[in-house]
């Protein structure tokens, strides 16, 4: 691979499995594109139709100015990647904080997983924007609920000690373990690889 930065969505499949990222650097052609991945696409792109007739009240704004979709990279942390919705209080040009929200599929509180990917688009913002981001939202789409994340330093250094994690791995090419847990192994497009495990 040309690029030498990772994508926003690798720090979370580190946390929740490193493998994740280790096949898909060390042996990028093997991913195979599943029926549950076509349809977590699908509904990122409807739920932009859905927030652009939300009211802000959801985050708990009075304003704000949304953003959809935002591209970022950071040479810095060596990430790229494309946030769901960034919200500038009280608009872009006078901006004081900027809030990040990703949108997720999933029921009941965030994982420590999806706070990283959180934590490194608000750490993208702050770079490219230079506007703080003190906290986040995570908009559960089953339940139509925002959970707010706090962007503590102990989850910026985090995603800081996770980047480094992964480049060691990419650059030498080492597998790593697998999770503790192996309840994720079932489901992983990956398992076939892992005959250590399953």
């Amino acid at each position: 691979m040309n690029d030498n930065t990772f994508e926003v969505t690798d720090l979370r499949q580190w946390a929740y499995c490193p493998r994740v990222v280790y096949y898909q650097y060390c042996l990028p052609d093997i991913r195979p594109m599943t029926k549950l991945m076509l349809a977590g696409m699908e509904e990122h792109r409807s739920e932009v139709g859905r927030e652009e007739r939300r009211s802000l009240r959801t985050y708990g704004l009075k304003q704000g100015e949304r953003f959809f979709d935002v591209p970022l990279r950071s040479e810095t942390l060596g990430l790229r990647g494309r946030v769901d919705l960034v919200i500038a209080i009280p608009d872009r040009q006078r901006a004081t904080e900027v809030i990040v929200v990703e949108y997720k599929s999933t029921e009941g509180k965030a994982g420590p997983h999806v706070k990283l990917q959180l934590c490194a688009y608000a750490l993208m913002i702050e770079e490219t924007w230079r506007i703080p981001v003190k906290r986040g939202f995570i908009y559960h789409m089953p339940e139509r609920k925002a959970e707010a994340i706090t962007i503590s330093a102990s989850l910026r250094d985090r995603v800081r000690a996770t980047i480094e994690a992964m480049r060691v791995t990419v650059d030498c090419e080492r597998m790593p373990a697998p999770p503790a847990s192996r309840a994720q192994c079932t489901v992983c497009e990956f398992r076939r690889f892992c005959n250590d495990v399953v």
